[in-house]
């Protein structure tokens, strides 16, 4: 089973400080205390995706179009299967007596042999499409979401560990799952950068030996 997407949480840096962690309102709300906004950067906790707050007028201004302001989609390179995608719009709606089954269509490119085999199947060719699709997701569910818990450690180190000492072994270090060397060569960064690294990295953790299993 699917693991329950976390509610939006975003996490905020003036220069290496923490100045908050929360719901969007939450940190918009104190980053629009801060005073000076620049050089605060705003992440999404999770996926450490970068995100844009429009901070302009009063707080209950900043709250007002705060939905719009923040990214509908944190993380580009996962879209949120519940949104409409522009591009893909999906057929038009059927006439009366058309089952309401949640069903895309969109156009697939296969060879002849691809067809033959699909034809033949019971069900036919889109019912053993969606079969395959599903167990393929089952079966890569565990190196999935170790792929997007490094994506979000690796995303957040670059951005605010790029110019601290040891960067670069911790970063080969991260990557050869070296985890008590990594933690050797970033035990100097500022505490508040290191914490919130540490605490990406026990997600990575997690997720390896999910699967590994």
């Amino acid at each position: 089973m699917d693991t329950p997407t976390p509610s939006p949480r975003y996490i905020a840096f003036a220069g290496q400080r923490r100045i908050a962690c929360g719901s969007p309102a939450e940190v918009a709300v104190a980053v629009k205390r801060h005073g000076e906004t620049q050089g605060v950067l705003v992440f999404d906790a999770v996926t450490s995706a970068p995100v844009e707050l429009d901070l302009r007028g009063t707080e209950a201004e900043v709250l007002a179009r705060l939905e719009p302001a923040v990214p509908a989609n944190p993380d580009p390179a996962h879209p949120d299967p519940t949104k409409p995608d522009p591009a893909n719009p999906g057929p038009a709606k059927q006439g009366p007596g058309r089952p309401k089954l949640g069903v895309v269509s969109r156009e697939i490119s296969l060879l002849p042999r691809h067809w033959d085999w699909l034809n033949g199947q019971p069900g036919g060719a889109s019912a053993t499409l969606r079969r395959l699709v599903d167990e393929a997701r089952r079966g890569s569910q565990g190196k999935d979401r170790l792929r997007r818990s490094q994506e979000a450690a690796f995303r957040f180190m670059t951005v605010m560990g790029g110019d601290l000492p040891h960067y670069e072994e911790a970063t080969r270090a991260f990557y050869a799952r070296d985890h008590d060397r990594f933690a050797a060569l970033i035990a100097g960064w500022p505490e508040d950068i290191r914490s919130h690294v540490e605490a990406l990295v026990g997600a990575v953790i997690a997720a390896e030996r999910e699967a590994d299993a």
